[in-house]
């Protein structure tokens, strides 16, 4: 019976890249014995014309039946879909989060209750396992906390290389509140009025926690009330960031500085995916890189995707994650918002809450109609930066993922713009 159930358990999904660049996804409980039978000819009908194959991605180990589904879940996809629909089941979190999560769980109580009081805050509980929305990688750890009163906290320690830029959020989340922008949460001064307390060589600081309604990831990327609910913030966002004191102006992120450097480094690094990003930087350079250095600038929120928004049942929450923010060109945000819908999956870059987010923001009429006439343009050049992160972590994957979905863009640019109702260029 143990042995039965054991090997009930031992069955995974699988992604392989055909000899064609087709993918093939099936399932297996030995996935090294099933590779070679691939590449034998003896696996599948399909995969035995098209060899050799390449595993690309496989899933965590589970039931037959859990496997079954997967695959069938994962057959549905979208070519450009199907690695990130298979990523949600991995085996095992990457190294940088496992160690994230080992600072959290060893963190001791009494630690949280010294640092509490710098917040006047009498700690009542450590909430190790209640998780918390954002990137990790930007804090050294983060946890919840509650107080005596019931209320809920998330402490967060900061790396001390990234005292002066969490100082500037800080201060610019709190001018926001002042000036009345919704679906924000300001961080906390401490007693003595720093948004930053350092206790025992460590800098410390701490922001209400708010708990939202978690995204249906197969489901969201077609709603409109999300693309008009999300349309109204960037409004609300360039309306008060008039005259911004803050930050300098002058400084202005440069995407074609950005592109440039990453094409040189792929040149000299990634020689297996140089000739396409040649191709994709030639493209830019071609038909957006000298309209792009003209286009207006406004301040951004500078990562603005559906997963750095905390969401209710028909509303945002919380807009969270400001570390990129600042000047740029003004389409930015919305341009970043459209590219991460249409990476999870495209056939939703022409579903309902990317045409009325776009609607509703030219109807606010904040964005000259250059910009407008560049969008797909400026989502593809934005993409680098996501390839980048990809190239880092060494992902192969998504690697593979982002160079087709810029491949598709591009190939799309022309019924895009007629599908969003813009004169492309």
């Amino acid at each position: 019976m143990n042995g039965k159930n054991q090997n009930n358990k031992a069955w995974l999904v699988y992604i392989l890249r055909c000899s064609d660049g087709s993918l093939y996804t099936g399932v297996t409980n030995n996935m090294e014995n099933r590779l070679a039978a691939h590449n034998e000819g003896k696996a599948a009908k399909y995969t035995r014309s098209r060899r050799p194959v390449k595993l690309m991605a496989a899933s965590a180990k589970m039931t037959k039946s859990a496997a079954l589904r997967l695959e069938i879940k994962i057959k549905k996809q979208p070519r450009l879909n199907k690695i990130a629909a298979l990523r949600e089941n991995a085996a095992s979190p990457s190294p940088a989060r496992i160690k994230y999560r080992d600072k959290a769980s060893s963190f001791p109580k009494a630690a949280g209750q010294a640092v509490a009081r710098f917040w006047r805050i009498r700690l009542k509980k450590l909430h190790r396992h209640i998780a918390v929305q954002g990137s990790p990688e930007r804090v050294a750890f983060r946890l919840v906390l509650e107080d005596e009163n019931g209320k809920f906290f998330i402490l967060e320690q900061i790396p001390p290389q990234s005292f002066q830029h969490k100082q500037q959020i800080a201060l610019l989340l709190d001018y926001l509140a002042k000036k009345k922008l919704p679906h924000i949460q300001p961080y906390l001064p401490a007693a003595g009025g720093e948004y930053i307390i350092k206790f025992e060589n460590s800098f410390w600081q701490l922001v209400p926690f708010v708990q939202g309604v978690a995204l249906n990831r197969e489901k969201y990327m077609y709603d409109k009330w999300r693309g008009l609910a999300l349309a109204g913030f960037l409004i609300n966002l360039s309306a008060k960031t008039k005259n911004l004191p803050l930050w300098y102006s002058g400084n202005i992120f440069s995407l074609r500085g950005y592109v440039d450097k990453l094409v040189r480094e792929i040149n000299l690094y990634n020689e297996n995916i140089k000739d396409e990003i040649n191709d994709i930087a030639s493209f830019l350079e071609n038909d957006f890189m000298p309209v792009y250095e003209k286009l207006p600038v406004a301040f951004c929120h500078g990562d603005y995707h559906p997963l750095n928004i905390i969401w209710d049942a028909s509303d945002i929450k919380c807009v969270i994650d400001w570390e990129f923010a600042g000047y740029k060109s003004e389409l930015y945000d919305a341009a970043n918002l459209i590219g991460c819908v249409g990476v999870e999956e495209p056939q939703s870059l022409s579903g309902q809450l990317v045409k009325s987010f776009i609607a509703r923001l030219r109807k606010a009429g904040i964005f000259s109609e250059t910009s407008w006439q560049n969008l797909v343009e400026f989502i593809v050049a934005l993409r680098f930066a996501w390839l980048a992160e990809w190239l880092r972590g060494r992902d192969t994957d998504m690697i593979r993922l982002e160079l087709d979905y810029l491949r598709l863009l591009i190939e799309n640019r022309k019924s895009l713009a007629k599908a969003w109702h813009i004169q492309g260029r």
